[in-house]
């Protein structure tokens, strides 16, 4: 008897650390100190080993479904894996294939003979799994023309690197309990250049209903400093926050100044912008159908779209800085208790 009462009062002891664990987990998810300790996983190593690899000449400048490209889905993929995230819908498999006939852009005069990849995983919620944040790059780039590779470090191995980054942080924030309440799946697109492909493809084919995700942040050259930042290099350019939901442009805010604290420049968000940036990155797929977004992005710069666009060229440590501040708000969007309220109808158009 005394042996079946200290059996039982030992199978409740561990059953309530456990509990405990959960529940600290599910208490602290908006702590700054936890935020910050996964943040800091997000480093200058690692950032240089992928950005290295996807702007290597042996990537050829990852052309729309050629070898180069596909090279770098298979890097992409290899990674989640070795994160230890999954999949689709829990799988091991990582490639939405995106068909040649999705891929055709005559008015760019592109028509490949070969499909291409959307390369995709997936950290299921654990409160709220139904409800998911994207967190996304394109990973291809232009190429090899007149015989000269065009790497796209920063245009765009850079905010794929930031991708990478972010999901290995999120991945090791689950291991040690805690996990998002609201799901994250991390895209990585093919075709942005030829015309946002392979996100055009996605929001008409996509894996998880539409009306399922929250909010997404799409991150597109993270790597370098404009001409008119040589004197502030500490800052990103933000850019459709407001543009759909009054809260996520605070939520960034916040998130920014209890993390990093960059100077956010929302040059670029005004409708006036002749650039149009907020039209020309896969982010417009998305807010297009509804679903509030968030760009980051560095500006243009000397070397880009050309081949002088190289890993060497790269401020790492300023890249770090900023996908940590993509992490820390996509932190708040995922365990935040209530959903990103869509109050704001945007009646601008694209071209």
């Amino acid at each position: 008897m005394k042996k079946n009462i200290l059996f039982t009062l030992l199978i409740a002891g561990l059953i309530s650390c456990k509990s405990n664990k959960i529940t600290t987990s599910n208490d602290v998810n908006s702590n700054v100190t936890i935020i910050q300790k996964f943040s800091n996983t997000i480093n200058v190593k690692d950032a240089k080993k992928h950005l290295y690899t996807l702007a290597s000449d042996e990537y050829e400048g990852r052309r729309t479904s050629e070898k180069g490209q596909k090279m770098a889905a298979e890097y992409l993929s290899k990674q989640y894996e070795r994160f230890g995230i999954k999949g689709i819908e829990g799988t091991q498999n990582y490639f939405q294939i995106v068909p040649i006939e999705a891929l055709i852009n005559k008015r760019r005069k592109f028509e490949p003979t070969n499909a291409s990849e959307n390369v995709l995983a997936f950290i299921e919620g654990s409160e709220k799994p139904e409800e998911i944040i994207v967190i996304s790059s394109h990973y291809d780039h232009e190429g090899i023309k007149k015989g000269k590779i065009y790497p796209g470090a920063d245009d765009n191995a850079s905010g794929t690197t930031g991708v990478l980054e972010i999901a290995q942080a999120f991945s090791k924030a689950k291991k040690a309990g805690y996990g998002p309440k609201r799901s994250i799946l991390f895209m990585n697109f093919t075709g942005e250049e030829k015309g946002l492909l392979g996100s055009k493809y996605y929001v008409a084919n996509p894996t998880y209903p539409l009306k399922n995700i929250v909010a997404a942040l799409n991150i597109d050259m993270i790597g370098r400093v404009n001409k008119e930042h040589e004197n502030n290099p500490n800052y990103v350019y933000v850019i459709g926050a407001d543009r759909l939901s009054t809260e996520l442009h605070t939520i960034n805010e916040n998130a920014n100044k209890s993390s990093v604290n960059l100077d956010l420049d929302y040059t670029y968000n005004k409708d006036s912008d002749p650039n149009r940036f907020y039209f020309r990155s896969d982010h417009y797929n998305f807010a297009k159908n509804g679903i509030p977004i968030i760009f980051y992005f560095n500006g243009v710069h000397e070397d880009y779209h050309k081949p002088t666009d190289t890993a060497d060229k790269i401020n790492y440590e300023l890249l770090v800085k900023r996908a940590q501040l993509v992490f820390s708000t996509a932190w708040e969007l995922a365990n935040r208790t209530d959903r990103l309220i869509v109050d704001i109808k945007d009646d601008s158009s694209s071209d």
